[in-house]
């Protein structure tokens, strides 16, 4: 389980059983501050008010109006005056929608807590808790900052926003009597943002506000979104360039409707209608909200975005680079196996391994053996200890045992080998045993022991005649679906290489277990080259890189860099930033990560799992899959809006929309681009290699695709047009305007049926929506109110027909997104 460091300064100085006094309440308060995780600002309405200001259809409709107030046409004037209010509803509650990360985070933290201060208990807003306070918890209640369990009736917490487990975590009582350790296992801790759910709890809190693990969370959630990206730029120069086409458009219309006769009023209004309608304002706010709802949802994966370019490249992931120890295994060492000698059972073999363990070693593999050793294993008076050092290779202990004395050592079994007397098979079948063990992937030690006369000498360490007593495999288990999530990069096309510096047989075996290089990985070792340039050819075929130097490790990147991978990198050490920082996705751990391994890195996996990189991968994939389907609605729907609104005039014809009609349409597109494609991971990689080449949203088969769709659904609408003036009679401008109108919200919900299938409360409610607009046009108030006419059977035929034409147009485009 994993240890978080404790800030001994400050909780050494406080008091569990008292609390807080009144003077360090002061100078807490000034060192620390408020323990506001969210840092919430009060959003003012002149913020709101600057952001409306930037969006372009608000000046039209205030321009269009007063036009229309001067021609003395008040009750159109007033229209669309009238529709400001829910453009500016709508821009509200986006905006809204957009902050909704950082928000709900903050619903999440407590508002109140009892605090004891001065030994005196007290209702206190959370956000005034310092480090030192002691706070109690009760059963449903939020936590409301990072401390220690002091004492509680079996706490159970939900920690499933903070870490994503589904069960519920039991906590364990922390003795705060004497001498506070540097850091404290994870079982004593309970964090802001989890709940309690049964008992009560009586914290000691140790960190506040930001230093909690759910401020970092909103602190990197917000450092993310903020860094415009390549694809970002490239997305303005795309909104640059149809801008300066629009307007040249517009110039060219108002050019012709004046030289048609129409009046300098007319020509106006019709450039700007044409303006509105053709300005690509949705690319960019689009952009900007699947960026940001990419770092939510990553955060929600246990992966923090800090730089929002790695919401873009995570789903384009081809080739992973990553450390073995804690990563694709629990990074914890543990007794996996006993091969005892002939005579000796297993607990008397784990017993004679304790009794050679120094008491207070803190070695990991001591701890192993300690815990499977017997309970009276150590109980023998100790007469002498030699430490095991790199030169011995070995730790040895003497012991009183009755009136003898007895040597136990364990060590290398080489070593230890090399101390012992040769039995009848002399030592090729332990050398056997250990070649068996070793190509598992375990780390082995051997045991022996001496029986001496009482007075031996025990400053004198016997290095001869031992017996062998066995040998102890020890392995660092592989984490819970590794083996899955390996499987399913290679499936899906993402090649995984393993960078560690483990001995060559124990890192090709836990390769080989895991299945990369299809269970047969090539292991290329480094050892004894450390300090040379390693031939790029020959680092990027392999699957397992074992004893790398970190110089290599940046070697190994570049080299899949210029062979075209897009290159995710895991790192958790200093000697990893390089390499962090020259991948494509650089990604820290959070839990053994160092503060600079995480500076360098794009991303940190709060819990160190491989599975949380490849979910975060899934979830990558989707959002860019998501954006696509965006973006092509946008497109799909804009080239017949402008084309005909455009064509219509320029060929003499009375205008075709508006601009009520624009403010009608753009109600329906701006929340259906924004909402209607925010479709969710499953959470599994799909069987099919990540796109290559530089990013890009289309390939030349998806514009192609476009191109297609968007000139039958503009046909359609002409064809709408024509068909509607001459059901009702030759010229009928308006009855023209309707069915062409209809025929294209029609094709709207067409469209979001093919790119979405229609999963999802969102898209159903959206079309069913635009659905429900196409029926005002019959009813007879309304439809004189929008300047339309309300359609017969045949016209409403003729609509959906047109639609369903230019929806399956759009199917071959479906299969060229990703």
């Amino acid at each position: 389980m994993p240890t978080w460091p404790l800030p001994r300064d400050v909780l050494e100085d406080s008091d569990p059983r008292t609390g807080l006094r009144a003077g360090q309440v002061t100078e807490r308060r000034q060192r620390f501050g408020d323990n506001d995780v969210t840092e919430t600002k009060q959003r003012r309405w002149w913020t709101a008010a600057a952001s409306s200001a930037r969006d372009p259809m608000l000046w039209f409709l205030l321009v269009v109006s007063l036009l229309f107030f001067a021609l003395g046409d008040q009750a159109e004037a007033i229209v669309l005056l009238l529709a400001i209010i829910p453009l500016l509803g709508m821009d509200a509650w986006l905006h809204r929608r957009t902050q909704a990360s950082t928000e709900g985070l903050a619903s999440r933290l407590a508002t109140e807590a009892r605090v004891l201060r001065d030994g005196g208990w007290h209702v206190l807003p959370s956000r005034e808790l310092l480090p030192g306070d002691v706070v109690e918890v009760a059963a449903g209640d939020w936590v409301p900052a990072d401390g220690l369990v002091l004492s509680g009736s079996d706490p159970q917490f939900d920690e499933s926003s903070l870490t994503g487990e589904s069960l519920p975590v039991r906590k364990r009582v922390f003795n705060a009597a004497g001498a506070l350790p540097d850091s404290v296992d994870a079982s004593h801790w309970a964090h802001a943002g989890t709940r309690l759910l049964t008992g009560s709890a009586r914290l000691w809190i140790a960190h506040t506000g930001a230093l909690t693990r759910y401020g970092e969370i909103v602190r990197l959630s917000r450092a993310g979104g903020q860094a415009r990206t390549p694809l970002q730029q490239s997305v303005t120069r795309l909104v640059r360039v149809l801008l300066i086409a629009a307007l040249l458009l517009c110039l060219v219309l108002a050019a012709v409707r004046l030289a048609q006769g129409h009046g300098l009023v007319d020509a106006l209004i019709s450039a700007l209608t044409l303006a509105v309608a053709a300005l690509p304002e949705e690319f960019p706010v689009v952009f900007t909200l699947f960026l940001g709802v990419g770092v939510y949802r990553l955060a929600q994966r246990q992966a923090l975005v800090r730089r929002a370019v790695a919401v873009e490249n995570i789903g384009r992931v081809s080739a992973i680079c990553s450390d073995k120890t804690g990563t694709l295994t629990e990074g914890e060492l543990r007794l996996v196996e006993t091969v005892p000698a002939d005579g000796v059972d297993a607990p008397a073999l784990l017993a004679i391994a304790a009794r050679a363990s120094a008491a207070a070693n803190h070695d990991p593999m001591d701890r192993a053996i300690r815990e499977a050793a017997p309970p009276a294993a150590e109980h023998r008076e100790r007469l002498a200890t030699f430490p095991f050092t790199e030169e011995r290779r070995r730790e040895t202990a003497l012991l009183r045992d009755g009136a003898g004395v007895v040597a136990v050592v364990k060590g290398a079994p080489e070593t230890v080998l090399a101390m012992c007397t040769p039995g009848a098979d002399g030592h090729d079948a332990w050398r056997a045993k250990l070649h068996a063990l070793a190509g598992r992937g375990y780390k082995v030690i051997a045991c022996a022991q001496r029986v001496l006369p009482g007075d031996h000498d025990a400053a004198r360490e016997p290095d001869a005649g031992y017996t062998m007593a066995g040998l102890l495999a020890f392995g660092d288990p592989l984490r819970e679906g590794v083996r899955e999530s390996v499987q399913a990069c290679l499936a899906a096309g993402i090649r995984v290489i393993m960078v560690t510096g483990d001995h060559p047989l124990t890192a090709g075996a836990i390769a080989g277990e895991i299945g990369i290089g299809g269970g047969q990985p090539v292991v290329l070792s480094l050892e004894g080259r450390q300090d040379t340039q390693v031939d790029a050819d020959e680092l990027a075929g392999a699957d397992v890189i074992a004893r790398a130097a970190p110089g290599q490790k940046l070697q190994l990147v570049q080299a899949l860099q210029a062979r075209g991978h897009t290159v995710a990198v895991t790192g958790d050490g200093v000697n990893d930033v390089p390499a962090l920082q020259a991948a494509d996705i650089g990604i820290a751990m959070g839990e053994r990560g160092t503060r600079s391994a995480r500076e360098a890195a794009a991303i940190v996996l709060l819990d160190d799992n491989f599975r949380t990189l490849v979910n975060a991968i899934a979830e990558g994939r989707q959002l860019f899959a998501n954006l696509q389907r965006g973006f092509a609605y946008l497109i799909l729907v804009h080239v017949p809006l402008v084309l005909s609104a455009a064509l219509v005039p320029l060929l003499g014809f009375p205008l075709l929309y508006l601009p009520i009609h624009i403010v009608w349409l753009e109600l329906l597109i701006h929340p259906t681009a924004m909402l209607a494609f925010q479709l969710r991971s499953n959470a599994r990689l799909e069987g099919r290699p990540p796109p290559a080449g530089p990013v890009r949203f289309f390939s030349p088969r998806a514009w192609w695709a476009l191109g297609f769709a968007g000139t039958v659904a503009t046909c359609a609408v002409l064809a709408g047009y024509r068909i509607g003036g001459q059901v009702a009679a030759a010229g009928d401008a308006a009855a023209g305007r309707s069915l062409a109108l209809a025929v294209l919200i029609l094709c709207s919900v067409a469209f979001l049926a093919v790119l979405t299938g229609l999963r999802g409360r969102l898209p159903l409610g959206i079309a069913a929506a635009s659905l429900a607009s196409v029926a005002l046009i019959q009813v007879p108030a309304l439809s004189e109110l929008l300047e339309v006419q309300p359609l017969g059977a045949t016209g409403l035929a003729a609509a959906v027909a047109l639609a369903v034409v230019a929806g399956l147009s759009a199917l071959p485009l479906r299969r060229t997104l990703h």
